[in-house]
């Protein structure tokens, strides 16, 4: 699955872009109002859309997808679309098409989130067509673990070990850390099919490569060891061990950096699910509660998903004045549709 522009410019140049959910309308509204079209386009537009997609980005791990998504997408309807089609010189059409393919992988991963995964599929495609356009394998090897992530989320493990697989391929020359970001999911994949050797040997790898990562830096944004400790929890719970993967679930938490407020939220809900299946009803309820702490400031399916199924595991307890009191308070705060 190498990135390549064969069979991606077939049928001209900006095709795939074009059939970008919601664009071709848009497309001939452009058309139809010729007046102040942009027809030429320079690194400066480039440079915008980069760092559009970095702040929608940051929005999206305070608030949650379904605050970010819409944003992302009237951008690219609006913006997006007309850069495409403008006249510009070669290196500036590929840092756009590079540029586009990031935020369309972004806007895939948001719908994610949202739970509307046919959406997310046409964008993560149209992505990594865009991407291959552009020779750009960062994007490309990105959108490809974004969709081992969608995949082993919905349980579908060898489709998510075939995606992961195809991203690491697609990577040879990756860095540590984009080593330790393939491989982690690499592991996830592998345990959800209940291949032990090949989990265990891909977390090793994830592990030696964030060491070296973490040796010559730590940038803020990208996989870190909360991510990676995310991982080993996700191996030991689909390997059989509960007790390690709530270790290394209350070990992410830790070391999360306080902005990524979304997925403290569907985490720490995912580690109470855990001390509850221990049967550490206390433990898990405190761990609610701080995931109830964020949640009304994250507007996200996921985490809506997990406070449903906190609903229903609580409901046989509710005897128990901790319980109870937790319910209440949740009763209090989520949407009333969530309580079943």
């Amino acid at each position: 699955m190498e990135p390549s522009r064969r069979g991606v410019l077939g049928a001209g140049l900006f095709s795939v872009a074009l059939t970008i959910p919601g664009w071709p309308d848009v497309i001939g509204r452009a058309e139809a109002a010729q007046s102040g079209r942009l027809s030429r386009i320079g690194m400066s537009e480039v440079d915008m859309v980069v760092a559009m997609t970095e702040r929608v980005s940051d929005l999206d791990d305070q608030f949650g997808g379904r605050h970010a998504r819409p944003m992302a997408a009237s951008f690219m309807v609006n913006t997006v679309a007309a850069y495409l089609r403008a006249d510009a010189p070669t290196p500036v059409r590929q840092a756009m098409l590079s540029a586009a393919s990031d935020l369309l992988y972004l806007t895939g991963y948001m719908a994610v989130d949202e739970g509307l995964h046919g959406l997310a599929q046409r964008y993560y495609i149209k992505a990594l067509e865009l991407a291959g356009a552009a020779e750009d394998h960062l994007t490309y090897c990105t959108t490809l673990r974004g969709m081992s992530v969608q995949a082993v989320d919905l349980g579908h493990g060898t489709k998510a070990m075939q995606l992961a697989d195809a991203a690491a391929a697609a990577s040879p020359q990756a860095g540590p850390r984009m080593r330790a970001f393939l491989a982690g999911q690499q592991a996830h994949a592998a345990a959800q099919t209940g291949d032990r050797v090949s989990a265990m040997r891909f977390i090793r790898e994830a592990e030696t490569a964030m060491d070296r990562a973490e040796s010559r830096s730590a940038p803020f944004g990208s996989y870190d060891p909360s991510s990676l400790n995310y991982h080993i929890s996700q191996v030991r719970y689909g390997l059989g061990d509960v007790s390690g993967a709530v270790e290394s679930m209350q070990q992410s938490d830790r070391l999360r950096f306080g902005v990524y407020r979304r997925a403290r939220v569907r985490h720490r809900a995912t580690l109470a699910e855990r001390q509850l299946e221990l049967g550490h009803l206390e433990a898990a309820c405190a761990t609610w509660n701080q995931a109830l702490d964020d949640y009304p400031m994250v507007q996200s399916g996921r985490a809506d998903d997990r406070v449903r199924a906190m609903f229903g595991l609580l409901r046989p307890h509710v005897k128990n004045p901790t319980a109870r009191d937790l319910y209440n308070r949740a009763r209090g705060i989520a949407p009333s549709a969530l309580a079943g």
